[in-house]
């Protein structure tokens, strides 16, 4: 089945089922995957700087969501946004200087709070704006992983779609206390899910499901720890049904780094 007709379908199923719910929230959410998609999935499709574009500017959206939540400063919100544009494009461009890269970002958002004389706030300035450079790190995996960035992409999306739907048939425990309505239903539903797009798209690599069964449902609790920490509901308000972008690509950056590790 081509990628096209796998999209096509589940935008038909899923908005059939959405419509008939009669639930606000989760018709916001279908039509912003109407506008997502194809913003997304074109660029990853088309190969070539596509990938490297997509990965920057959402990095770039992510980072000044991240910055907000870890209470950093414009000043640092800047490097690390310009540090999270810079690798995604090294590697497209040069990826034999990725590493060297990421060695003079890690030492630049480190070191600001430094060159600002700040004694009293430096050092958590430094670790947050340093972890929000690792985290975001993983979106040059769109660009390194090649053909299996679209199906992995896909494959996270409808986790998501299938853990929000397994959490309330399957229910089970609590997943964690950093996210009390997360189930393990949730989990299985999502592992099935995913593992079935990654089928339809002949991607079920043990690399790709291990990404959507486990990378997904830990990068959610991730994010989960953060909101949790900085009292928030979500990390922004502009997307509809979603809240920020961050909520939305929270599963896909654990994962992506699972995928590239265990290829």
């Amino acid at each position: 089945m081509t990628a096209l007709a796998v999209v096509g379908s589940a935008f038909a199923v899923s908005g059939f089922a959405v419509w008939r719910s009669g639930r606000r929230e989760l018709r916001e959410r279908w039509l912003s995957w109407l506008v997502i998609v194809p913003l997304v999935g074109g660029p990853l499709a088309l190969g070539g700087p596509g990938p490297a574009a997509v990965a920057a500017v959402v990095g770039l959206v992510a980072a000044a969501e991240y910055g907000r939540l870890a209470g950093l400063g414009v000043a640092d919100r800047a490097v690390m946004g310009a540090a999270v544009v810079a690798l995604p494009l090294a590697s497209w461009l040069a990826p034999g200087h990725v590493t060297r890269l990421l060695f003079v970002v890690l030492i630049a958002v480190a070191l600001l709070p430094v060159l600002a004389g700040d004694a009293a706030g430096g050092a958590d300035r430094a670790r947050g704006a340093v972890f929000g450079v690792v985290w975001l790190l993983p979106l040059t995996g769109l660009v390194l992983l090649g053909d299996e960035a679209l199906p992995l992409c896909a494959a996270i999306a409808a986790a998501d779609v299938c853990a929000w739907c397994g959490g309330r048939l399957l229910r089970g425990p609590a997943l964690s206390p950093l996210s009390p309505a997360k189930r393990w239903g949730g989990v299985v539903g999502g592992a099935a899910g995913g593992a079935g797009v990654l089928w339809l798209f002949d991607a079920a690599t043990p690399g790709l499901l291990l990404a959507v069964a486990v990378g997904a449902p830990l990068g959610d609790l991730l994010e989960s720890m953060l909101k949790r920490g900085a009292g928030v509901k979500d990390a922004g308000g502009w997307l509809p049904g979603f809240g920020g972008l961050l909520d939305r690509v929270d599963s896909l950056l654990v994962a992506l780094a699972v995928a590239v590790v265990w290829p």
